[in-house]
């Protein structure tokens, strides 16, 4: 039971991280409170607050956490592929399915410290990641392109992830998975995501 772990101190941060990480998933983001976190810690109530100051605190300690996760996923696809730009939303899509509680809150703004430095720093991390995706595409998209580019991939990726994760696409998909479909998906409509029968 949670409720009878004990931590100490060193392990307190990334508990009460977990524990909220868990009721996230399972109840929203409305349910989380200090208070409640911390006797499923195990400590005294006050105690979450040392680290996070308020509720606001740790739901940016887990959308830092989130971007930090979607980051070096995408960033080892960079690495994989030599047409790295479906690959990238497919990891972002995989990272909405498998981290729903991360993903609830890193695109709910109002929850947190949208101008804590670590969070900025994070997300800025993983926008250039995208972009290192679409900049070497066959278009050799410069400037504007390369932003519309990242909008229109996000956006992509965003929607597609949001419409599994409710169960709106259950009866499209059949028995393929949500990343499988996505990255058929991907492959026909973003640029450079199909390979050609031959070099031109």
């Amino acid at each position: 039971m949670p409720g009878q772990r004990r931590y100490h101190h060193g392990d307190l941060r990334r508990a009460v991280i977990d524990a909220a990480v868990e009721v996230i998933a399972t109840d929203g983001t409305v349910a989380i409170s200090l208070r409640d976190l911390a006797r499923r810690a195990g400590v005294s109530h006050a105690a979450p607050a040392h680290h996070f100051k308020d509720k606001a605190g740790l739901l940016t300690a887990i959308a830092i956490e989130g971007y930090e996760i979607l980051a070096d996923s995408m960033r080892e696809a960079l690495n994989i592929t030599p047409m790295p730009l479906p690959e990238l939303g497919a990891r972002y899509v995989e990272f909405a399915t498998e981290y729903p509680a991360h993903f609830e809150v890193m695109y709910r703004p109002e929850l947190y410290h949208r101008d804590d430095p670590e969070l900025l720093a994070a997300k800025q991390w993983t926008r250039r990641i995208l972009r290192a995706g679409i900049s070497p595409s066959p278009r050799g998209q410069h400037g504007d392109g390369v932003e519309s580019g990242v909008i229109a991939a996000w956006s992509l990726a965003h929607g597609f992830a949001i419409l599994a994760r409710t169960g709106n696409l259950d009866e499209d998909l059949g028995n393929s998975s949500p990343l499988d479909a996505f990255r058929r998906i991907a492959r026909r409509i973003i640029p450079g995501g199909e390979p050609t029968d031959s070099a031109e």
